[in-house]
């Protein structure tokens, strides 16, 4: 419901609310975390063990009124542990497709790049298509739905890395980062009470969601908008400290996630602004500099982003 240019959207702000209730984490990356839900896309959490990367999935999870699976991936883990596979029914004597733990509204993938190649690619049909193929018939996943994968990205021992077509998938990368100071004493302070996830219950529903990834779609973008992005990734594909710059699929990201964000700030337009606070999260991850750290990969967008003029609406 749109009133002067504004959107309400108080089911969104009920899910915020919720989360913060029991976990620590900064507005910024809470914003972008909903902000991917409802752009449809799914969430990639990088960082070093002990930051609560799982809690704010198993929170997000236990928010909404939805199917949650978890798969803690293993170099062990099979392709078929995660999308099911065909079960021989003695009884009817035919192969009966069992489905696996992708088959949720909301998946947490743990420790993602722990699993081997072949179990990481068998992700990406459910990610790109919300489908499954097994035994030449496809399976739709439920709807909506919502991938939140996790890893460490300091320690290699054991490890398969993410390959650039896998890390596309993900329509934002975060990192929560350690806490201020404050905050690390509130984190205390509710673990002094007891486990903050026991305290959750869900307020929103899934046709709540899906509704609001509806209105997502219908934020405008006008064109001068549309061009800003397009330079912006363009000049990706240019910079001398860049080895392979954002394609058009990271583009189609970059608008889908800014009009999330322009929602979730209650508006149906989306500003410059949006547009910049999606930079570093949904491009980030795909643009591959000649010495492979993510820093380095930051600093071009924000060089990138300081040379580029902002369009006037």
């Amino acid at each position: 419901m749109t009133q002067n240019g504004l959107l309400t959207q108080s089911p969104i702000q009920d899910l915020q609310a919720n989360i913060t209730s029991a976990v620590v984490i900064a507005p910024a990356k809470l914003e972008l975390l909903l902000a991917a839900l409802l752009a449809q896309g799914h969430v990639l959490l990088e960082d070093v063990p002990g930051l609560g990367k799982t809690m704010v999935a198993k929170t997000l999870a236990r928010s909404i009124h939805a199917s949650f699976k978890r798969i803690q991936c293993t170099p062990d883990l099979l392709p078929s542990d995660v999308t099911g596979g065909a079960i021989y029914n003695q009884r009817e004597q035919t192969f009966d497709f069992m489905p696996g733990p992708i088959f949720a509204n909301v998946v947490l993938v743990d420790e993602v790049n722990r699993a081997s190649p072949r179990t990481q690619s068998s992700l990406l049909e459910s990610m790109a298509e919300r489908q499954v193929s097994s035994d030449g018939r496809t399976h739709p996943l439920p709807s909506p739905f919502f991938i939140i994968a996790t890893q460490n990205p300091i320690e290699m021992a054991g490890t398969f890395p993410l390959p650039e077509a896998q890390m596309d998938r993900f329509l934002v990368a975060l990192s929560l980062g350690y806490p201020e100071f404050s905050d690390e004493v509130s984190i205390l302070e509710r673990e002094a009470q007891g486990d903050p996830l026991e305290q959750v219950t869900a307020v929103v529903t899934l046709d709540q969601i899906a509704n609001a990834q509806a209105q997502v779609r219908q934020v405008r973008v006008v064109r001068p908008l549309q061009e800003y992005m397009i330079r912006l990734t363009s000049a990706t594909r240019t910079h001398p400290d860049a080895l392979i710059g954002i394609s058009p699929r990271g583009a189609v990201a970059l608008q889908r996630c800014s009009q999330a964000l322009a929602y979730l700030r209650q508006r149906d337009f989306i500003t410059p602004d949006d547009i910049k606070s999606a930079v570093p999260a949904v491009l980030g991850h795909r643009l591959l500099t000649r010495d492979r750290r993510p820093e380095t990969a930051l600093a071009i967008l924000e060089d990138i982003m300081a040379q580029t003029p902002i369009p006037m609406q």
